[in-house]
């Protein structure tokens, strides 16, 4: 995962945080997509990184997965089998229709080598190459997202629809509701029917399904289960795909209002003041664990959901790791921090903290400071709620800046341990409480509240 994919995979989890807050029974699914023809691409690249190991001289084709991450995977197949899956470079790329470098086309080029690939290893030893890649990938897949706070109630695999006939049921549901159609081979779905810009095919003429067939069914089966809303997190670069999958639903029969699909832009990384280039395909990016190692897992948590999903994110590195105000993710913290030192130093000077007396005397806070900082406590849990409904986390974000904000402004006015018993009682049951509520706030946002700092 690169630092593009955290930004969804936080907004998500945070999103799914604030509705379960809020009193909805939330199940966190991710869907893996280990099935289809980019499988087999890196399927495919898996096993070309293979024959280098095993001493062939190729070219790699400009379509296949060129990240380290490949030579890795290739490795791990060729200690688990030698030279045993070891075919030459002349049986493998024999007739195989020229690349785009040599003028050919590259898509053209890397489907001609992925079913040559599947002809020389046969069905079970192309599996066990497409296997070793889909475990390697989707086991550091689990991994980063669980050590980034990101949990999952159930992993759900686009293969399984296929195991459990959802794709050819809704296949058959769009045949019976009469919006499909044969052209040149293939079969079409109408969606124009339903506003899309143009109809898309579910079978291919070769009859193989499509990945949009895929995730009708995925649609269709998770309405099946009875949930009330389903909510999508998708990169808003599959924005045109939304009417679609809502067009097929509509087709088939099925409430497209209970579907929400969040579109998230990709984040921006800039180390330096320097853009850093990304692209999954040739390995030229930032994974979310390095960026988690740089800057922490608190302040990737909290970057990624500062603004609106929508919108244009740059992920400034050497802020995220400042120490000052400009950071708001340190100036939050340390508001907690200064409470529990303030509390620290009541133990150290013999005095004790009553919050009783605290709760009786807050008639005692009159400063501009106190009213300030009571009414933005009082905001929480109407602002938790909008921020739920709304899925809007960045709402949060920036409530507890501006708490934060008006903590540190108090901080800075006025002594909470003073000689005035009543009035000490109740500034520190004040100032308990914006520590209570910051810690609750950034909780919901994935990020720890530290005591010191």
């Amino acid at each position: 995962m690169h630092v593009g994919h955290g930004r969804g995979a936080a907004y998500g989890a945070t999103v799914a945080d604030l509705l379960d807050a809020v009193g909805y029974k939330v199940h966190r699914e991710y869907y893996v997509n280990d099935a289809g023809r980019q499988m087999d691409i890196l399927a495919t690249s898996v096993y070309l990184r293979y024959l280098d190991l095993c001493g062939e001289q190729l070219t790699f084709p400009a379509n296949g997965y060129k990240g380290d991450y490949v030579w890795d995977i290739g490795a791990s197949l060729h200690r688990k089998y030698g030279d045993g899956l070891h075919h030459t470079v002349t049986e493998l790329f024999n007739g195989i229709p020229a690349d785009e470098p040599e003028g050919g086309d590259k898509e053209v080029h890397i489907d001609a080598l992925i079913e040559r690939t599947k002809q020389l290893l046969g069905e079970t030893h192309y599996q066990q190459a497409f296997d070793l890649g889909l475990n390697s990938i989707l086991d550091n897949i689990r991994r980063d997202l669980e050590e980034f706070g990101v949990r999952y109630d159930e992993w759900f695999s686009e293969r399984a629809l296929t195991g459990n006939d959802s794709v050819q049921l809704v296949i058959q549901r769009l045949q019976d509701s009469g919006h499909v159609y044969e052209k040149d081979g293939a079969l079409w779905f109408s969606s124009t029917e339903f506003g899309d810009e143009k109809d898309r095919v579910v079978v291919r003429d070769n009859g193989q399904t499509t990945y949009f067939a895929s995730d009708i069914a995925y649609h269709m089966n998770k309405l099946e289960r009875g949930y009330d809303r389903v909510i999508d997190v998708w990169g808003a670069d599959h924005h045109g795909y939304v009417p679609r999958v809502k067009a097929a639903l509509a087709a088939i029969g099925d409430d497209v209002e209970k579907l929400d699909v969040l579109l998230v832009q990709f984040a921006v990384l800039y180390r330096g003041g320097e853009k850093v280039q990304m692209s999954t395909r040739s390995g030229e990016f930032v994974t979310l664990r390095e960026l988690r190692h740089e800057v922490g897992n608190d302040a990737a948590r909290f970057f990624y959901v500062m603004r609106k999903c929508e919108q244009h994110m740059d992920f400034d590195l050497d802020l995220a790791k400042s120490q000052s105000s400009d950071n708001t993710i340190y100036y939050i913290q340390y508001a907690h921090a200064r409470v529990a030192s303030v509390f620290r130093q009541m133990q150290d000077k013999g005095l004790q903290w009553d919050a009783f007396s605290g709760e009786q005397n807050l008639f005692r806070l009159s400063e501009a400071h106190e009213d300030a900082l009571m009414v933005n406590l009082s905001r929480y849990p109407e602002l938790v709620e909008i921020a739920a409904i709304n899925h809007e986390p960045h709402l949060l974000a920036h409530y507890l800046r501006d708490l934060a904000n008006d903590f540190h402004t108090y901080y800075n006015a006025h002594q909470f341990l003073v000689e005035d018993e009543d009035l000490r009682n109740a500034r520190l049951n004040l100032v308990q409480a914006t520590r209570q509520t910051i810690a609750n706030g950034l909780k919901l946002l994935g990020v720890s509240a530290p005591d010191s700092m």
